[in-house]
């Protein structure tokens, strides 16, 4: 394993399954309920942008801490949550989800030095606790218990760094939801915490070295500022164990990029310092710097027009993932004595499926390939030699076999849409596998199918798509039917198992995910088509899959809800503003939503890369033609929609959500509803706590079946 940083979560979607009486709503034709909302300001504002004047009547709404800003949140909640506590069956639906998620979950575990760590839910526990337990027969005791550090279960913890000799390991506590991390120290045998704390750390683990470590930081914001202001000045610095963070050593800081990213780790054998220097969500640079003689920062790859990552190190000879001439990327050797490209060595080629990536453990390489969005995984040598595939329960998701050198045994976990999350232990001399932890679930992934479908989009391009269901649903169009999507920063969607997405599939509802461009499953060209000005080609795959669902009996349009989130979010509101006729329901998620200034908030404009600036003159056009904000148009019926957003979001900023939800309230002509749901003491996503997910998939769930007239099963203890 290169870096010796970790950053584990627990394994949040199994699912327990009791034997209930079911009992069906007798009718489907639910009673609209008319829905008052509250008034909002607006204010005369102008932009010139390259000589087009646009008009942001809702600017105020981006002061998210402003009294006014506070009042309004407070106005549409209130709208929101008196709805939706109407909906006759939303409680039942939140006491299924509780039943649904309380049981038993871990997450597969890893070994320093004499111990392996592991996070683990009893069940309904806000967050996922870390245990540790002496070699793998030892007894498990708790290690660190986030749960006890806020009474509203919202702190989440993350081990993300050991010492070179394994006493000691940094830690991070996010609170809220907040990108915002604090590093801290506890000693590993005595379970004794350290005075070190250091603040405003962002996107950053604990590369150790000697005696102390690497970590990644930025400036402390102005008062006030803490969740909107603009990040900038990302630097490296190095933490001496014992000593105020005021002392600690700046290692890297690029004043001509005050934009850029700065993050990284040491290589296993504690040789050298491996930074990567990106101006945004795609490409980067690469550097290292030698520790053993406390050499200077030496690029490695510059530039940022590619992405070479190094996975493992034996020597001066770094083994490189790059997509240099390699869209579907390859594995290659790169001596940093002779670094030229003509000396490179090609240890695993490109190849026709993407080689999505490679790590190193037990003294082995281990390749995951994403052939038609399901992995594969190969064992082989430094070298590339003795390859040979390691067998999966079946076509799915697999993540782990990552460790060092020195392992014996390594943990994966597999999952699909009907498989529950299980965790497999790997022999590595033998290349066999033996579950190693399988929840106690009474559930029966035989009473589902899952399938993959191909269907052509508005250019003809062939889009994939996954589409899951009860077996022997008819294809009569009537079915309650959920797409989602996200389409972007090179991010692959693969199969997984949810919990909550089994409340739509038990009410004979579709559940189906489309691969749309943008993003990662089929390597670089696949996200080059979606991004910057090909953007519009992630629009159409996720309309022409909804196109394909209502075509082929899935669904129909009074049936249907789109859903995704950040990006995703996005993607919700361009289709709903381009074909508001197609849809029954939209969920846009912590979306990005004002394409004109979203690089001005927190970490927005390293996502510029990807979507371009409206400080270009011809990017601001492309931007302007999809921006949902600006393409909301007045006396439309839009979709049944339930914006939602967080608080604590410092991401995506809420005021993407605000402005979005008061332009569409202003424009939306018709009896659907419109509301925004923001939740408190939340952000992105990350960290949110059980009680939260729980609430807020009652109140999607519900949302989206009374909105599509659908037969809701009652479910009695």
């Amino acid at each position: 394993m290169l870096i010796r940083i970790l950053s584990c979560s627990c394994l949040l979607f199994l699912l327990a399954c009791n034997n209930n009486t079911e009992q069906e709503v007798t009718t489907t034709a639910y009673e609209k309920m008319t829905v008052k909302y509250p008034a909002t300001a607006t204010v005369d504002h102008t932009d010139d942008y390259h000589g087009t004047a646009i008009a942001d009547p809702y600017r105020w709404l981006e002061v998210d801490t402003a009294q006014d800003v506070e009042a309004w949140v407070k106005e549409q909640n209130a709208v929101t949550f008196g709805y939706l506590e109407n909906i006759p069956f939303r409680k039942k639906i939140e006491e299924r989800l509780t039943e649904l998620l309380n049981y038993p979950r871990l997450s597969s575990p890893f070994r320093a030095g004499d111990y392996y760590f592991f996070y683990k839910n009893d069940g309904l526990q806000n967050q996922a606790v870390i245990y540790y337990q002496k070699g793998l027969d030892g007894e498990p005791e708790v290690f660190i218990d986030p749960n006890t550090w806020s009474e509203a279960g919202t702190t989440a913890i993350s081990l993300v760094g050991f010492s070179e000799d394994d006493r000691y390991v940094a830690f991070t506590v996010a609170d809220a939801g907040s990108d915002w991390r604090k590093i801290k120290v506890m000693e590993v045998a005595t379970k004794k915490e350290l005075d070190d704390e250091l603040e405003w750390v962002k996107f950053s683990g604990a590369g150790w070295s000697g005696d102390g470590f690497f970590y990644s930081r930025y400036p402390a914001p102005e008062a006030g500022q803490e969740l909107s202001g603009n990040n900038q000045y990302h630097s490296v610095y190095f933490h001496k164990l014992g000593t105020p963070q005021s002392e600690d050593e700046l290692v890297f800081r690029d004043d001509d990029n005050p934009n850029n990213y700065h993050y990284g780790g040491v290589t296993e054998d504690g040789d050298y310092f491996v930074m990567y220097d990106a101006p945004g969500t795609d490409g980067f640079a690469a550097y290292y710097k030698d520790l053993k003689n406390d050499g200077d920062f030496v690029a490695l790859f510059p530039g940022y027009k590619n992405k070479s990552s190094i996975v493992h190190n034996i020597g001066t000879r770094m083994l490189v993932l790059t997509d240099i001439d390699a869209p579907k990327y390859r594995l290659v050797e790169v001596d940093i004595n002779n670094p030229g490209k003509e000396n490179w060595k090609e240890i695993i080629p490109e190849s026709e499926n993407l080689l999505q990536s490679v790590s190193s453990g037990g003294g082995y390489l281990f390749a995951n390939y994403l052939e038609n969005a399901t992995d594969r995984y190969y064992q082989m040598a430094y070298d590339g030699s003795n390859k040979k595939a390691i067998e999966l329960p079946g076509t799915g998701s697999a993540g782990g076999l990552g460790g060092e050198e020195e392992d014996k045994v390594l943990f994966y976990t597999f999952t699909s849409f009907t498989y529950p999350p299980t965790i497999f232990k790997y022999d590595v001399k033998t290349g066999t596998s033996e579950p190693f932890y399988r929840a106690e679930l009474k559930f029966n992934p035989e009473d589902y199918v899952e399938t993959q479908v191909f269907y052509p989009s508005k250019d003809g391009t062939k889009v994939s798509m996954f589409l899951v269901h009860k077996k022997g649903l008819k294809m009569d169009g009537s079915n309650p039917t959920y797409l989602y999507g996200y389409g972007g920063f090179n991010v692959s969607l693969t199969p997984s198992f949810s919990a909550s997405r089994l409340v739509l599939l038990e009410n004979g509802g579709v559940f189906a995910m489309a691969n749309l461009r943008g993003g990662g499953e089929y390597g670089e060209e696949w996200h080059k088509g979606g991004m910057l000005d090909k953007k519009q080609n992630v629009f159409d795959d996720f309309i022409a899959g909804a196109e394909y669902l209502i075509s082929e009996g899935y669904t129909s349009k009074e049936k249907l809800a789109i859903a995704g989130g950040s990006n995703g979010g996005l993607l919700v509101g361009a289709c709903m503003a381009q074909r508001p006729d197609l849809f029954a329901v939209a969920f846009p998620a912590v979306g990005v939503m004002d394409m004109l200034r979203y690089h001005k908030f927190t970490v927005g404009k390293g996502w510029i890369p990807e979507y371009g600036s409206s400080d270009d003159p011809e990017q601001f056009k492309n931007l302007l033609s999809y921006s949902p904000i600006h393409n909301l148009k007045e006396g439309v019926a839009y979709p049944a929609t339930m914006v939602t957003t967080a608080d604590h979001d410092d991401r995506v900023v809420p005021a993407h959500s605000f402005k979005f939800a008061a332009q569409l309230q202003k424009s939306h002509q018709g009896d659907n509803p419109v509301l925004i749901r923001i939740a408190t003491d939340a952000g992105h996503g990350a960290g949110k706590p059980i009680s939260k997910i729980i609430e807020e998939q009652a109140d999607q769930w519900s949302f989206f079946f009374y909105n599509t007239d659908a037969p809701v099963i009652y479910i009695e203890g």
